[in-house]
């Protein structure tokens, strides 16, 4: 099963922060895919530039950019990571050549996502997660990963093993997580 990083910029303040951040993960935790994630960055490109270099000196798999095509296009991420109201922009990241995997809430908008050509989604909140709503639970996932018939990371709530050997017994593709990674 991969697991997938997605970084937080509550974690770090400061660009030095961010790579020491960012090196304690990848030295501490196996990670097979890795978004740069940073909604409120002025100097996002910036950011992404110095994500994309450390995350192939630790030959991360799959290295993500969150919502922007452009920048994950231009700082030569593998894909993007577009959020639930880019299902439009699918087809766009495939053209550009990009891994693309977009949040989905629902079996519906994982099926969507297969059929304009994601490679994988993100269905969330399966567990409980600050702020996110109801949690899915398991059996809502075993639906989306049993119909939907694409890769799917569990996302939400996943903050140890025991979240992740549920996550497994689903049938995952893998888990993406935050707080699993700073503890």
């Amino acid at each position: 099963m991969k697991s997938y990083l997605i970084t937080d910029p509550k974690y770090y303040k400061d660009i030095e922060s961010f790579e020491k951040y960012l090196i304690k993960i990848y030295s501490s935790k196996r990670v097979d895919f890795a978004c740069f994630r940073d909604k409120k960055n002025v100097f996002f490109e910036k950011y992404a530039k110095i994500f994309v270099r450390i995350s192939k000196h630790f030959s991360i798999e799959k290295i993500i950019i969150n919502k922007n095509i452009e920048t994950a296009q231009l700082v030569k991420a593998h894909g993007v990571h577009l959020t639930s109201s880019q299902f439009s922009q699918i087809p766009y990241s495939k053209s550009l050549g990009l891994f693309t995997i977009i949040s989905t809430h629902s079996l519906e908008e994982a099926v969507l996502a297969k059929n304009l050509g994601a490679d994988a989604v993100t269905y969330s909140p399966v567990f409980y997660s600050p702020g996110k709503g109801e949690p899915k639970g398991e059996e809502k996932l075993k639906e989306v990963v049993t119909k939907s018939g694409i890769k799917c990371f569990a996302l939400g709530g996943i903050v140890s093993e025991k979240e992740i050997k549920i996550c497994k017994n689903c049938g995952c593709y893998g888990f993406a997580s935050i707080r699993y990674f700073v503890k």
